[in-house]
């Protein structure tokens, strides 16, 4: 790895802030990551659809979409990879990688590993580092040995994100539906659930794909990010780099120091001489500044802070307890208290704890009985009388696939038998085709009265159109609040019906 090209600042962070990282790095390098996450994708996407097509299965896609990530994660930890060390690729450069690299460990994920909730973690260490064998689970354990919650979370936490992008895409639908159009259009949007056809299957896939492929990218970078903290906790990278740094600054700096030594060498060479035979040795260190003397007592306590840093001591301590042995010796005890009357306390506890809820149980039973002549006439009544199912419930109410020819007279014999919800449904649906014939429109199968309505303002004859919404409301206060007109207003209304729409006598 080469440390001193990274374009960003290496420290031990928390599992959190190294997601933020990630995703940070997907924000850095987003024209690159989307723009070859599109030239891939979209052709996977309309050849997935295609196959769901032929196969007469088009909503099959989406769970064919969802397994096949996998190879569509390579394309943003490729890109990333590369960007973090300053060498962001371009999107050929990334579209000609992916025809060689990293196919090696994609049997494992599109099968026994599709559902490893740590996959944006394991796939550097496979597709960077290029790890198999013993050697790749030592180097999943030993990462993913802190981070696999966090790393489970993110997969949650992206997923949910993803379902969420891709029913607002849905929802972004209905925004354009005006307000009175909206109940019309939410039936006729559970109708589309129920039984939808090509388009709308279609509309469905393009949401959900436009929802992995807004979030999957960032999934993908901040599973890089656990990966590159883990790595710099562990193997302690940006010591390296401080280091590397130090190094390069002595570099610079010790040029100009040879060039001075070089010149103090050729200005007075005699001083580098031996002394002579009789002379006394030139004096040391020791004899110049003294014996060094090192405080003990100093260095002890800087190491002790040290070490009381969370990141170096992995040190810990478990206390718990463990069942003594019945033929265990009991231990010997100098001058101990006699506690034996502690046994017949030990007892009573233990008896307490084994039955005491069921003895509960027993005392709550036996004072609900004896209490029962105090509250049991309190009970009598309180379940209400069944009720008797009226006509408006009871059945649904049949009409005739084709009206009799004569109406008002048919009505007016219902509301005589007693079928006077019957009646005025009759004369609701005589009224609505007669209207439609006078305004010249076609209404939808299942209209509304609502719609009746305003189809009825395309009526000539003002008198037709009060005529009509009069009848709108007298059914309205018949099928919805159970108020029935009574029989002089059920003749007044069926005969300006028969006179105004002139129905046979």
């Amino acid at each position: 790895m080469r440390a001193e090209h990274l374009t960003i600042e290496l420290r031990a962070r928390s599992p959190w802030e190294a997601v933020e990282l990630g995703t940070a790095l997907v924000r850095r390098h987003a024209r690159a990551v989307w723009a070859s996450w599109l030239w891939v994708a979209v052709p996977v996407f309309v050849l997935v659809n295609a196959a769901a097509w032929a196969l007469s299965m088009p909503l099959a896609s989406c769970l064919a979409l969802w397994w096949i990530k996998p190879l569509l994660d390579r394309v943003p930890l490729f890109v990333i990879s590369r960007g973090v060390f300053g060498q962001t690729p371009t999107t050929r450069q990334t579209l000609a990688a992916q025809l060689r690299w990293g196919w090696g460990p994609m049997l494992g994920y599109l099968t026994w590993r599709r559902f490893s909730p740590a996959r944006a973690l394991y796939l550097p260490i496979e597709l960077l580092e290029g790890e198999r064998g013993p050697r790749l689970r030592q180097r999943r354990a030993v990462l993913g040995a802190t981070v696999y919650g966090n790393a489970m979370v993110l997969a949650l936490v992206c997923l949910a994100f993803q379902l969420a992008v891709a029913l607002a895409c849905v929802a972004l639908v209905f925004l354009f539906v005006p307000v009175d159009y909206m109940p019309e259009a939410a039936r006729a949007g559970l109708a589309l659930l129920r039984d939808p056809p090509l388009w709308a299957q279609l509309g469905l896939n393009t949401a959900f794909w436009i929802g992995v492929g807004s979030i999957e990218p960032f999934f993908v970078g901040a599973g890089f990010g656990l990966y590159l903290n883990r790595r710099t906790q562990i193997e302690a990278w940006d010591v390296e780099i401080a280091f590397r740094r130090l190094r390069q600054r002595l570099q610079a700096a010790s040029t100009g120091f040879v060039l001075v030594l070089c010149l103090a060498g050729l200005a007075g060479p005699s001083r580098a001489q031996a002394p002579a035979p009789g002379q006394a040795p030139s004096p040391g260190v020791e004899q110049v500044f003294g014996q060094a003397r090192v405080d003990d007592h100093a260095f002890r306590k800087a190491v002790d802070t040290a070490y009381d840093d969370p990141l170096i001591d992995r040190h810990r301590t478990d206390r718990y307890w463990q069942r003594r042995p019945q033929d265990a010796p009991e231990p010997i005890q100098r001058d101990a208290p006699d506690l034996s009357w502690l046994r017949g306390l030990q007892g009573v506890l233990a008896f307490i704890g084994e039955w005491g809820l069921w003895i509960l149980l027993a005392l709550v039973v036996i004072f609900v009985l004896a209490s029962a002549r105090h509250w049991w006439p309190w009970m009598r009544g309180v379940r209400a009388p069944r009720a008797v199912p009226s006509e408006a419930t009871s059945s649904a109410i049949e009409l005739p696939e084709v009206l009799p020819e004569d109406i008002a007279t048919q009505a007016r014999a219902l509301w005589r038998d007693g079928h006077r919800r019957r009646a005025l449904a009759l004369l609701y649906r005589a009224s609505v085709e007669a209207m439609t014939a006078r305004a010249g429109v076609v209404l939808p199968p299942g209209a509304t009265e609502s719609q009746c309505l305003r189809a009825s303002r395309r009526q000539p004859e003002d008198a037709d159109r009060s005529l009509f919404a009069r009848m709108v409301r007298v059914w309205q206060l018949a099928a919805y609040a159970q108020r029935l007109p009574d029989d002089a207003d059920f003749e007044a209304l069926v005969g300006d019906l028969q006179a105004s729409y002139r129905w046979r006598a």
